[in-house]
């Protein structure tokens, strides 16, 4: 079966590629095509060039406001280079993906001779975050209870998604355990992009209209002895009661993403 069959005919991508020095980071309405080549229309405009890598966070929660805790929705981390570009408008090829459904493995492909690059740099020690207490949540993020987390692994970066909490201050945190990808890659590089959308609470055609914001943000760790720790850990529970059995659990770590700069603001923030 091809990811449309799974996904529909469109949806939003969260889209993360470097470019030179940079990275950009996009969303758009993507037409997944029956060989698995994606349509990616970003009305904003976009400077993606042709042989470029990218990364495209994909799923089928539009409507959605309600999840268990093992994410039933399909997903997927897509790995392609683009290979046309006209105005808005790019062709993406698929490199690799893996698409879940919770959290089993419904369909995958990699290209011949394609690797997802090994990041070669070592680990280091995470700052712990200064807060003490819990700021005030954002209560207009209450009823979106994932979002896409862009981690920027070496040469071609990395999404998922993943329960969050925010605060009117723009914190972002999660919870995960020590040995996932997006853990790893946070010790060798803290800074990150968080892109939380409005698709819980609109229709598609309404979200659409670009109701979703991108913080770019800086990893820190919030160790149990904190006592910002249980505040956030309730807080997590209230907010996804569905995950409270991992929240409690005694090996998970908690992040908290330090807003650098809102690279994106949603209109409906």
């Amino acid at each position: 079966m091809a990811l449309k069959d799974y996904l529909g005919e469109q949806m939003l991508g969260v889209l993360a590629s470097y470019q030179g020095s940079t990275i950009v980071h996009h969303i758009g309405v993507v037409y997944p095509r029956r060989n698995n080549q994606l349509q990616l229309f970003i009305p904003k405009g976009h400077a993606l060039a042709v042989g470029s890598l990218v990364t495209l966070h994909l799923d089928n929660r539009t409507g959605v406001d309600e999840l268990d805790g093992n994410l039933r929705v399909y997903r997927t981390s897509y790995k392609g280079r683009i290979t046309a570009v006209d105005e808005n408008w790019a062709t993406v090829e698929a490199l690799e993906y893996q698409l879940f459904h919770g959290t089993r493995v419904v369909e995958e492909w990699v290209s011949p001779g394609y690797a997802f690059p090994h990041d070669a740099r070592p680990a280091q020690q995470l700052p712990t975050s200064p807060l003490q207490t819990l700021p005030p949540t954002e209560e207009k993020d209450h009823p979106n209870k994932v979002g896409v987390l862009t981690t920027l692994a070496q040469n071609q970066p990395h999404t998922t998604v993943l329960a969050f909490l925010s605060t009117e201050e723009d914190d972002v945190f999660f919870i995960t355990l020590p040995h996932t990808f997006k853990s790893q890659v946070l010790k060798r590089e803290p800074r990150c992009f968080f892109t939380i959308d409005e698709r819980a609470k609109f229709t598609f055609e309404q979200t659409i209209e670009w109701n979703y914001t991108i913080l770019e943000a800086h990893a820190h760790l919030v160790p149990s002895s904190s006592p910002a720790y249980e505040q956030i850990r309730n807080a997590f529970i209230l907010k996804n009661p569905w995950e409270a059995g991992f929240f409690l659990s005694p090996d998970i770590e908690m992040f908290h993403l330090k807003k650098i700069s809102l690279v994106c603001a949603g209109d409906a923030r």
